[in-house]
């Protein structure tokens, strides 16, 4: 492989397509049977956002409102959300994160984040800063500016 300097941006999107994805499967490891990822997804929205209307919760994970209907029903039957009609307008419902569903979140965040640590404690100070600004590069490469 030739010097990181010297490739080219598709060269460097499809290594990191590719580091992402891998390390993205590794880090799903450490997510329990009885939650997919979609699920999770829209349950560590809920709790970040939240709560939120099914519309907004659809948006933001950039799904189709029947398909974060039958997320949301599901989390609701694990006790991880409480649905609820909107007052002014019962065509609305509204999703937020019951204490089970911010403590299953939690529980997994911990695990990640044991898991990266445990990792990056074999990397030496250097390597951990070029991770660090890296991470910046990656927070600015996820946002959307059509958004």
């Amino acid at each position: 492989m030739p010097p990181a300097a010297t490739l080219t941006p598709v060269e460097v999107a499809s290594r990191l397509r590719l580091a992402v994805m891998r390390l993205s499967r590794r880090l799903r490891q450490h997510t329990p049977p009885h939650i997919t990822q979609s699920q999770l997804s829209a349950l560590a929205t809920v709790l970040n956002d939240g709560p939120l209307t099914l519309r907004d919760l659809a948006a933001a994970e950039r799904v189709q409102p029947p398909t974060i209907t039958r997320i949301a029903e599901s989390l609701v039957e694990k006790g991880l959300v409480e649905r609820t009609a909107d007052p002014n307008d019962r065509r609305v419902a509204w999703v937020a994160a019951t204490r089970d569903g911010r403590t299953l979140v939690e529980q997994i965040r911990r695990r990640r984040d044991s898991y990266l640590a445990d990792r990056l404690r074999t990397f030496d100070a250097e390597e951990r800063a070029v991770l660090a600004r890296a991470c910046e590069l990656l927070e600015r490469l996820y946002e959307d500016p059509a958004r």
